[in-house]
């Protein structure tokens, strides 16, 4: 189970310490139900393979991911027919209160380039209670999108790739 809220941001957050980078590239096989692949390359480290299953919406949603061989990875983006895929740089960063904040460019440099942040928890229960002014980021994550339809990147991928 994957439980998250999600916030549309602008630009990297100032003030926190970058714990890891990672540029990606992910496809959409499917987007009802979500079966993605994504490559993941850890500044500085390894690349990783993966492909993800995930149903549902909303703050909570089933996820299954597996990492696979890169030969599996190009045999299915080969499958993702004339669709480029989603390139992504995410940042992490480590919160006063220990969770982390993942920020996402999407798509730098072209028309519809954005930005996004996550947060994951433990429960429900802690999402609903984690308020962003308690780690003094009311002001960056004041756009929550976890319950509007249409902010997946499989909505992304389907309006700019479908």
């Amino acid at each position: 189970m994957e439980i998250e809220r999600k916030w549309m941001v602008n630009g990297w957050p100032e003030g926190l310490a970058l714990k890891e980078e990672f540029a990606m590239r992910q496809g959409y096989i499917s987007v009802r139900p979500t079966v993605r692949i994504r490559e993941e390359a850890l500044t500085g480290g390894k690349t990783h393979y993966v492909l993800c299953f995930k149903s549902g919406g909303g703050l909570a949603r089933e996820e299954i991911e597996r990492d696979i061989d890169p030969e599996l990875f190009n045999e299915l983006e080969t499958k993702i027919i004339g669709r480029p895929l989603i390139p992504k740089l995410r940042r992490s960063y480590l919160l006063p209160d220990g969770a982390v904040l993942e920020v996402n460019h999407v798509d730098e440099g072209q028309p519809t380039e954005f930005w996004y942040a996550e947060v994951e928890y433990p429960t429900v229960e802690a999402a609903r209670s984690w308020q962003p002014a308690a780690v003094g980021l009311a002001d960056y994550l004041s756009d929550e999108v976890t319950d509007q339809p249409g902010q997946s990147m499989g909505a992304y991928w389907e309006q700019t790739r479908g």
